[in-house]
């Protein structure tokens, strides 16, 4: 039996979110001079926003010189069942020790990590050294989808 010819499709902005909303892993692709890493990373979605956090390290240094950076989740089932979601923007380091504005998007960040790993940033964090926070703008949102035809 041949396999089906399957079904390419273009997602809709909500369902963009709804499949951001739907996890808690994806991949960030950092590009600096010749060099590009892609690294996994937890995160959550927040109203256009990504917040998840790093240790200090090549992410870092890389984004130091080039913030704009690509991110990646993506539901596959199968081989022709699958979706996947890209965001593009700004990355930006989150700064608990700057202006009011700055604490309280700081303070936001703590809070919505802690949604998905609740010992963030206390003496009882499961990985400590990953202490710096981050915001991703989704400056660009698109997704694909495929299925299985008939």
């Amino acid at each position: 039996m041949a396999t089906p010819r399957p079904v390419f499709r273009e997602l809709s902005t909500d369902e963009c979110i709804t499949l951001l909303h739907r996890h808690n892993v994806g991949r960030m692709a950092i590009s600096h001079r010749d060099r590009i890493e892609l690294v996994p990373i937890h995160y959550v979605y927040d109203d256009g926003w990504l917040y998840g956090r790093t240790a200090v390290g090549t992410k870092i240094e890389m984004v130091s010189h080039n913030r704009w950076v690509a991110f990646e989740v993506d539901e596959v089932r199968d081989v022709f069942d699958w979706a996947s979601v890209v965001v593009k923007g700004g990355l930006y380091l989150l700064r608990k020790d700057g202006s009011a504005q700055e604490k309280a998007v700081y303070d936001k960040g703590v809070s919505l990590v802690r949604t998905i790993i609740p010992e963030a940033l206390t003496p009882d964090d499961p990985v400590p050294e990953r202490a710096l926070l981050f915001r991703i703008h989704a400056d660009e949102l698109s997704g694909r989808a495929a299925s299985p035809g008939s």
